[in-house]
């Protein structure tokens, strides 16, 4: 032990006397002179003047706070931190820690973030940081998708076809015929200037009739009514619900992103050229592609995780480039994945858990970047904000209950279907930034949408616990054995 304590304390008085006069011995080298350029066309660099070392320390640390990666890092803490501690806030009260997540997105940008502190809003989120956090929100709004499309069971839709198809498409209809009358009163005053009306029409359309299947999921396992009949129905219907919707949100934008009718129809028909393929060809390839042995492990290897990173980013690329949008083609890839021996869900726990707690609250926080509460500053903004909740409740809660009464089911239950139908959550947020980015939503009817949004969703529990509260008589018809709720 003394032996090698010895050597040790050798070697580093050597090496370190070696270096210091290497150093010393340096210092007094000529300057370098380029290649092919004169000495006297060399400039010396000034030598910086000699400063304290606190002075020095803390000049060193600025610069570094200054870099890009730095800047990064100080809003991943920043937005992860808030969202995490808002929904469990919210949780507390009863609400999904979804809804808590966005409304953290929306404290982090101008309306309060920025509003009480402008300096450090400006130093946490400069303009020429926010292309890079946006990139990242998009990877994980399309992760998300991918997550969302394996959540589709298509069994359940068979098996209920007939209510799940007439109430899930009159819920779109309704909300969207009165996001269209919506859209007539408003379309002067609030639409982006140089979009039309075609566009702003078909998108509010968009936006009032757009359910949040994941958060419904969720709501259903939180108060454990995910195997009743109404969790059931509720399920197939916001699946049939989320296939339409975004479909209609597909050919809204294949619209909207073209110069003429020509190239509209041309993109639809790319993309319905797109679907075919996926379906038809590839999905029945994919589990070979993958390997049986593979789809049955219990943990997804890490080639199986490769493969099913490119298809997804091979999907999203050629929906973004044939002018819809990157997370369609997300969506599809994760309706394509084999459901066999629990594989979606082995997929799901890995790749949606990554998403959501590190990159969907970049998203949550970018729209927050993006929402300007302070522009809704007169009683007539905030009265036409009303109006738009007000629209969006009764088109998709009204027409998810109607249609739900013709197909038999009772009130009570039609009316908690109507409330689950009209959770909108992540799903609204994700169509708004789309509208905005097509220039179609001005920043002004964009912060009334997503104030809309965050109300629908945090209504959803209040809702269900009121209409649980309706009683339902219960009648014995002549020679029945089953009772039948009216």
């Amino acid at each position: 032990m003394r032996r090698a304590t010895i050597f040790y304390l050798l070697v580093l008085i050597i090496v370190g006397g070696g270096i210091l006069a290497v150093l010393k011995m340096g210092g007094d080298l000529p300057l370098p002179v380029h290649a092919g350029v004169s000495g006297s066309a060399v400039h010396s660099v000034p030598a910086a003047p000699e400063t304290g070392a606190v002075d020095s320390m803390f000049s060193t640390l600025r610069a570094n706070f200054s870099h890009p990666l730095s800047h990064l890092f100080i809003q991943l803490l920043v937005i992860i931190s808030a969202s995490r501690l808002v929904g469990a806030l919210f949780t507390r009260f009863g609400q999904p820690s979804v809804i808590g997540e966005m409304a953290a997105g929306i404290l982090l940008g101008p309306s309060l973030f920025g509003w009480v502190s402008p300096e450090s809003f400006v130093f946490v989120f400069p303009p020429d940081s926010l292309g890079a956090l946006k990139l990242l929100s998009q990877i994980g709004v399309c992760l998300f998708m991918f997550a969302v499309g394996m959540e589709l069971d298509m069994k359940h839709v068979r098996n209920k076809a007939h209510t799940a198809v007439v109430v899930s498409h009159a819920s779109i209809a309704i909300p969207y015929l009165l996001g269209v009358i919506l859209a007539y009163f408003l379309f002067t005053s609030l639409a982006q200037p140089g979009t039309n009306f075609l566009s702003f029409a078909l998108f509010m359309g968009i936006s009032m009739s757009i359910t949040a299947f994941p958060v419904l999921a969720r709501i259903l396992q939180e108060r454990k009514m995910t195997n009743t009949y109404l969790g059931h129905t509720a399920v197939t219907c916001a699946a049939v619900d989320d296939v339409t919707a975004w479909s209609a949100l597909a050919f809204v934008v294949a619209i909207a992103g073209s110069t003429s009718l020509t190239g509209s129809a041309l993109n639809l028909g790319l993309v319905v050229i797109f679907m075919v393929i996926m379906v038809w060809a590839v999905r029945p390839l994919l589990p070979k592609i993958i390997g049986s042995a593979e789809i049955e492990r219990p943990d997804p290897s890490r080639r199986t995780l490769a493969i099913v990173v490119c298809l997804v980013l091979a999907s999203a690329l050629c929906t973004e480039a044939m002018g819809i949008h990157a997370l369609f083609g997300a969506f599809l890839a994760g309706a394509i994945v084999p459901d066999k021996h629990g594989f979606r869900e082995k997929l799901s726990l890995r790749i949606e858990n990554f998403s959501t707690v590190l990159l969907l609250p970049l998203f949550f926080a970018f729209t927050g970047l993006r929402t300007q509460v302070g522009l809704l500053n007169d009683f007539s903004s905030w009265m036409i904000c009303l109006a738009i909740i007000g629209v969006a409740t009764l088109g998709k809660l009204g027409g998810t209950a109607l249609a739900a009464r013709f197909t038999g089911m009772n009130l009570r239950d039609s009316l908690q279907l109507g409330a689950l139908m009209n959770t909108r959550g992540l799903m609204e947020l994700i169509a708004l930034n789309i509208g905005y980015d097509l220039g179609i939503l001005s920043p002004r009817i964009f912060a009334m949408l997503v104030i809309m949004a965050l109300v629908t969703t945090a209504m959803t529990g209040p809702l269900l616990t009121w209409f649980g509260r309706i009683k339902v008589r219960e009648v014995q018809p002549a020679g029945a054995g089953k009772v039948h709720p009216v």
